[in-house]
């Protein structure tokens, strides 16, 4: 039918503006679909932007995150025994132990020689007396703890918080959950710097940090995250290397 078509009435000739329309709707086309793009770009950069401004969880400073495994070391500890024992070597010479039990009764022993505590507690937080019953009463939660601490100290000594909450995890005979607490609290004290690997006299490693004194000196401690006890203790002028802190059925002797 169309080559009869085509015989009778020749082979068809677009009209005279034919080719105009064509290319008019292919240029139309390709209008359309960079318009398209165009009006996408936006909308990718805007989601782009949103993603780039919304929080993700970041990985914790090294110093913060050692505070915090010694924490978890800390709450896991055990506490049986009769006799709390700490053994400390001051300035490299002077060597000291205290024993206390659970009901207060204290001893002490310097070079050997062992003396019974009478009078006051062995314990204080900067220079009050600090009883087991209120070492033992004192909140596990971080927060409640740094509130506890800080009402306990003396006016105009806001400067001691950080050594009073150290002094918790190695000079008393804090509950586990309290010395666990101690470091969570200690790991959001922003004048507590991380100063990085350390080792003691005694060529044991751990974790040295530090922080001011009101005297206007610093005390660094070394610490092993991994059992969450202090090595040892120095602020400039003394030095005191912790050689025992924990519970023993051994008593003085």
């Amino acid at each position: 039918m169309d080559e009869l078509i085509r015989e009778l009435y020749g082979k068809p000739q677009p009209g005279p503006h034919a080719q105009t329309r064509v290319w008019r709707r292919v240029t139309a086309r390709r209008r359309r679909r960079r318009l398209s793009w165009l009006a996408v770009i936006p909308a990718v950069a805007a989601a782009l932007a949103l993603f780039l401004l919304i929080p993700r969880e970041q990985p914790l400073e090294p110093g913060r995150q050692i505070l915090l495994t010694a924490a978890t070391s800390a709450a896991s500890a055990t506490s049986r025994g009769t006799y709390w024992h700490v053994k400390k070597l001051h300035d490299g010479a002077r060597q000291t132990e205290l024993w206390v039990t659970r009901q207060g009764r204290a001893w002490t022993a310097e070079q050997g020689r062992v003396t019974r505590v009478t009078g006051r507690s062995p314990f204080s937080m900067a220079g009050r007396d600090l009883t087991y019953d209120q070492i033992q009463a004192l909140p596990a939660d971080p927060g409640e703890l740094r509130e506890r601490v800080a009402a306990m100290l003396p006016a105009g000594s806001e400067g001691l918080l950080a050594d009073a909450l150290s002094g918790l995890l190695w000079t008393k005979p804090s509950p586990p959950g309290v010395r666990a607490a101690a470091y969570r609290a200690l790991a959001d004290l922003p004048e507590v710097r991380y100063l990085g690997p350390a080792t003691d006299e005694r060529g044991r490693t751990g974790s040295a940090f530090s922080f001011g004194l009101p005297s206007g000196s610093r005390r660094t401690l070394i610490i092993d995250p991994g059992t969450s006890q202090v090595l040892s203790s120095e602020d400039g002028t003394r030095s005191e290397l912790v050689l025992v802190a924990g519970w023993t059925d051994e008593g003085p002797r």
